[in-house]
């Protein structure tokens, strides 16, 4: 059987509506967990409402509430796991591969074993990934988020390996989970 881009792109339907995977929700959205974390700690933060993706938000009253909301599900998630605020980032991909708005919840360990690629990494290391108060800023200014260029997006993933809390360049990512694992201090 033959998947295609479509069918993977919308499995975050599915896992929303899964109990193994749901956190916490409100009436307008969801916290799931992440079927394949990045991090010791990954959630996502979903709307119940069909919206594809970060770029299909407006300053409508609706989408400024449902931002609102999905701030707080990120900040109450957050003291689910009893751990400082401050070791989470939280943020959108600015290229999303999946169909359905989310906002990542991620911890900054980065200790999992789903966590394999340069892509995976710079996907939340660079500016390819948009932190929430950027994009609640830029959605409130200019009415909506505009998509970057595909180029820089492409740039931005291929950037270079570099540890996020020091100056470390590792030549791979075997080396740079191993490295990873000296920050971690508990």
């Amino acid at each position: 059987m033959t998947k295609n881009k479509g069918s993977w792109s919308l499995a975050l339907l599915e896992t929303m509506k899964d109990p193994l995977y749901r956190v916490i929700s409100s009436e307008i959205a969801v916290v799931i967990k992440d079927k394949f974390p990045k991090a010791k700690y990954h959630f996502l933060i979903l709307p119940y409402e069909d919206i594809p993706t970060v770029f299909h938000l407006t300053s409508s009253e609706r989408h400024l509430k449902l931002m609102d909301e999905l701030e707080l599900l990120a900040k109450n998630v957050v003291e689910v796991t009893g751990l400082n605020s401050n070791i989470f980032q939280v943020g959108y991909h600015s290229s999303p591969s999946m169909q359905r708005l989310h906002l990542h919840v991620i911890s900054n360990d980065y200790n999992s074993p789903c966590l394999k690629t340069k892509i995976h990494w710079n996907s939340f290391n660079t500016k390819f990934f948009w932190d929430v108060k950027y994009v609640h800023k830029e959605i409130r200014r200019n009415g909506k988020v505009n998509k970057p260029n595909p180029d820089i997006s492409k740039q931005l993933l291929a950037t270079e390996l570099r540890c996020h809390k020091c100056d470390f360049r590792p030549k791979n990512m075997p080396e740079l989970k191993q490295h990873l694992l000296s920050h971690i201090t508990c």
